[in-house]
């Protein structure tokens, strides 16, 4: 049996999951029906907008499915109507019950964004970032009921370059993603997929990011504190405040000079940047955003703002 015989619904939500549905569209697999949560409101108008996903899949005339959860027997009959060889899931964001796990002939396998079992659930490319691994990669997994507990069938390992961002890291695994996705499917309709089970003792956990962890302490090492404004880009990004304003950090590096002032404390304001003293070492911020404006360069945010990022004012 060819790969491309096989009936596959594809269940996802985000941009990275839009990117290997692409995939299995370029290549010609057999798409009958594709999952994705329902419209959720975004923007300013909080106007009801559909998941990339979604958007990609009307697109190709594809049918798409938008169940809160599995909870219904009516969602579940819909899914088995559609007589499922696989069913692949990228960041569905839904968590499928066994009724759905065994309707697929082949079951249902995740493309994971880490080396698992390290950085099983939500956020595992965030917290790679957060955490200083030098790589992270993607995982092939068949799914069982436990988070991300499934034997492995196929990893690819990425290298995580010292000024990535989370969102750079996202574009790094969707090729490796889509090239592992497309050789595991290959292998499990040869019947030559060997799943391997995971070393539990080795699992480590991505909690979910939250907006409250992206507020700074200055008070920390500057690596540190590199490392996580790196990772909340592009979501919910690193902040502090100043004179009662709350100002998102963009881009910043690390400078190893000693320094003996109080952590926030502003030691250099120019056109390189504004030097801050953190617990150890200074933090170089090179671009913000001041709240209701577009992110700009240092120089560009002292022009109009130089009080308030005097030598000497404590950021918090």
């Amino acid at each position: 049996m060819s790969a491309r015989d096989l009936r596959i619904v594809f269940g996802g939500t985000p941009a990275f999951a839009a990117g290997h549905l692409e995939a299995l569209i370029r290549e010609g697999f057999k798409i009958c029906g594709v999952y994705t949560q329902p419209d959720r409101p975004s923007g300013r108008g909080r106007r009801l907008t559909a998941s990339p996903v979604k958007a990609l899949a009307l697109e190709h005339g594809l049918p798409v499915y938008q169940p809160e959860n599995f909870r219904d027997q009516q969602d579940i009959d819909t899914l088995a109507d559609l007589r499922p060889d696989i069913f692949v899931v990228v960041a569905y964001g839904i968590i499928l019950p066994q009724a759905v796990l065994d309707i697929p002939v082949h079951g249902c396998i995740n493309v994971h964004g880490s080396l698992l079992p390290r950085l099983r659930g939500a956020a595992p490319v965030q917290r790679a970032l957060l955490n200083g691994d030098p790589e992270t990669g993607v995982t092939i997994m068949q799914m069982n009921r436990g988070l991300d507990t499934g034997d492995i069938l196929l990893t690819r390992t990425v290298p995580i370059g010292s000024d990535d961002t989370s969102e750079d890291l996202f574009q790094h695994l969707l090729p490796a993603g889509c090239a592992a996705l497309l050789e595991t499917l290959d292998l499990i309709a040869a019947g030559a997929a060997v799943p391997v089970p995971q070393d539990s003792a080795l699992a480590t956990y991505a909690e979910k990011i939250t907006r409250e962890e992206s507020l700074l302490n200055f008070a920390e090492p500057a690596e540190l504190l590199h490392r996580k404004i790196r990772g909340y880009i592009p979501w919910p990004v690193a902040s502090f405040t100043v004179d009662g304003s709350q100002v998102k950090i963009r881009r910043a590096r690390v400078l190893r000079d000693p320094v003996t002032a109080e952590p926030g404390t502003v030691l250099k304001a120019g056109k390189e940047g504004i030097s801050v003293a953190t617990g150890s070492g200074i933090l170089l911020l090179e671009i913000l955003q001041l709240p209701g404006k577009q992110p700009a360069d240092a120089a560009s945010v002292l022009n109009g703002h130089r009080d308030m990022f005097a030598p000497g004012k404590r950021l918090s």
